[in-house]
């Protein structure tokens, strides 16, 4: 059975689909069968993985949610799994806008994307689901359905400050909806080392959740070839093997296993 990582974080510009992207990628290269899940309107992930026109996709997860809003049958994975250079990936469009409105008038409404995973379980040793930076009706479907969830953040004020309101969410769906959720880790991204606030922030992550939660080894490191891999559609163990950005992925990757 696979696990089900929700990567997320209330702010945005902290490197969550960026994130999915390229751990979805590392894990490939160690072996493991990985499925990426766009679970954000804006389909950042689905224009990662080379899609351009979202809009033309026939089906989309916002597709898929709304035949379960409408308790119709799904359409077979061949319409909806795409895959690229060995990774599988569901991507979204702006149809997942209307999910988002449609959920809150629905009876049991957190649990439409875990019912569509689920059956998706046996065939995959991770499914990442990539969210949007906000508590919404969205995000507690994501959270419902995950086993883990990797929590980003870059060492900014407003983002440690987002941390904590986001922490308190995964208690509240944990202790109400999905007893099995747990934090996987913390990931610092954008790191530049050479900043003193950085240094700061990092170091008051490390003593805020010490024995507490897991704060990831693999710090991300800002770097211009992370931007310029996602403009030609490539994850880095492609675009940039050597870079340092790709090796704190490929230890990220490694770290999520052993867990």
């Amino acid at each position: 059975m696979g696990k089900i990582i929700m990567c997320g974080s209330f702010k945005g510009g902290v490197g969550k689909s960026v994130t999915t992207f390229n751990l979805a990628y590392s894990l490939a290269e160690i072996g493991k069968k990985v499925l990426a899940v766009d679970f954000d309107s804006q389909a950042n992930l689905t224009t990662c993985f080379g899609v351009e026109d979202v809009e033309a996709l026939p089906v989309t997860i916002g597709h898929l949610m709304m035949a379960e809003i409408e308790e119709e049958a799904l359409p077979e994975t061949v319409d909806y799994i795409h895959s690229r250079n060995g990774v599988d990936f569901i991507p979204s469009s702006m149809v997942l806008s209307a999910v988002d409105s449609k959920l809150r008038l629905e009876m049991g409404a957190e649990g439409m994307l875990s019912r569509i995973l689920e059956p998706l379980r046996e065939s995959y040793d991770y499914i990442l689901i990539d969210t949007c930076p906000s508590l919404g009706a969205l995000t507690i479907n994501a959270l419902a359905a995950a086993d883990e969830v990797i929590i980003t953040v870059n060492p900014q004020l407003l983002a440690m400050m987002g941390l904590q309101d986001f922490l308190k969410t995964v208690g509240k769906i944990r202790s109400r909806i999905n007893n099995r959720l747990s934090v996987a880790g913390i990931l610092l991204t954008m790191c530049d080392s050479r900043t003193n606030l950085c240094k700061v922030i990092s170091e008051e992550v490390a003593e805020t959740f010490q024995n507490q939660i897991r704060i990831f080894e693999s710090r991300i490191p800002t770097t211009v070839k992370v931007g310029e891999s996602v403009y030609y559609s490539e994850p880095l163990i492609e675009y940039a093997p050597g870079n340092g950005a790709c090796e704190a992925y490929r230890m990220l990757a490694k770290e999520v296993a052993c867990a």
